[in-house]
């Protein structure tokens, strides 16, 4: 939860304009104001603004924006300095504090009212820093077909409803945010196929294979039909908690745990996310997708972000060097 209470007036206008006019779902807002919070919690130690030596408790709510006019390029990379020395921050951290610092300054520069508008823009040639390059984690096939047996575990009262969550993520890729946020009139049964709001607020059609419709409707035969009242958004959701009540982030967390335990798999080495990984690679190495098809898909803005998942496995490798037409020579 956002404490705007502890904002200076100039972020929380930011975060209003990122709402209302962006149209950043809370979650990016929620993550523009840790960001900027940080950000600004540095400018005030790095400016010799305050005494304070314990970072968690400097205050920005009276940092003024006279002191934000100052900021420079060099300060900046200070920042980027401080977070790589201090907390040991990954490339991709301080790419997207860059990026949140690119939007915050690019508002005050060119899309602020006359009270906040700055001469210049600090961050117009700000470089993002060169990602490492990792291959995403992800299940085997065999640990997929697993992951699916512990999910329909007749011993667990909800296995209908957790059965179908984790074959959708699995044949989906869809994000954790976009799962709980399906609602039962999304999906449309005629033409398999559902809508999902993705990052930014972003809708975006899933087509549903066989395995989806059959997961979907066998739940939808034992789902609850009385409704928790205190929740007037839990009758249209697709998927509910005990509590009947639309599923939570952490409930759904929960549930992938436990079935990745019962399968014999590391819980710490996947998660959630790492589904999403898994369908993409599954579908790219086995259903021969087209990247820009998946690329669709997963609702990726850039095709780069898509590529993490054409690398191939060692048996691919092994295979291809077998093919080779001078093998048997």
């Amino acid at each position: 939860m956002i404490k705007r209470e502890e904002n200076p007036d100039y972020l929380n206008a930011f975060l209003d304009y990122s709402t209302t006019i962006l149209n950043k779902s809370p979650n990016s807002v929620k993550e523009y104001n840790y960001d900027l919070t940080m950000f600004l919690k540095f400018i005030k130690m790095h400016f010799g603004l305050t005494n304070e030596t314990d970072f968690s408790k400097i205050e920005i709510k009276d940092l003024s924006y006279d002191t934000i006019k100052k900021i420079e390029l060099d300060d900046i990379h200070a920042f980027l300095g401080y977070l790589t020395n201090t907390f040991n921050s990954k490339s991709a951290t301080r790419a997207r504090k860059i990026s949140t610092i690119r939007i915050f300054f690019k508002y005050l520069s060119q899309e602020a009212s006359k009270k906040f508008l700055l001469d210049h823009n600090p961050a117009l040639n700000l470089k993002t820093p060169k990602k490492d390059k990792r291959l995403p984690k992800y299940l085997s096939l065999d640990d997929s077909r697993k992951l699916l047996d512990a999910a329909s575990n007749e011993d667990n009262r909800n296995h209908e409803r957790d059965y179908a969550i984790t074959t959708l993520f699995l044949n989906c890729g869809m994000r954790l945010s976009e799962l709980v946020g399906i609602n039962i009139n999304d999906v449309d049964f005629n033409e398999c196929k559902m809508t999902v709001i993705g990052k930014g607020n972003k809708e975006r059609t899933i087509y549903l294979n066989k395995a989806c419709m059959k997961a979907i409707s066998d739940y939808l035969s034992v789902r609850p039909k009385i409704i928790s009242h205190d929740n007037k958004n839990s009758d249209k959701a697709l998927f509910l908690s005990e509590r009947k009540e639309r599923i939570s982030r952490r409930t759904v967390q929960y549930i992938v745990n436990k079935e990745l335990l019962e399968a014999g798999l590391d819980s710490r080495k996947y998660s959630v996310h790492k589904l999403r990984h898994t369908a993409a690679t599954l579908m790219y190495q086995y259903g021969e997708v087209d990247i820009r098809a998946l690329q669709e898909l997963l609702g990726h803005e850039s095709i780069a972000t898509t590529e993490i998942y054409t690398h191939v496995s060692n048996d691919q490798v092994r295979s291809a060097v077998e093919r080779n037409p001078l093998a048997n020579i």
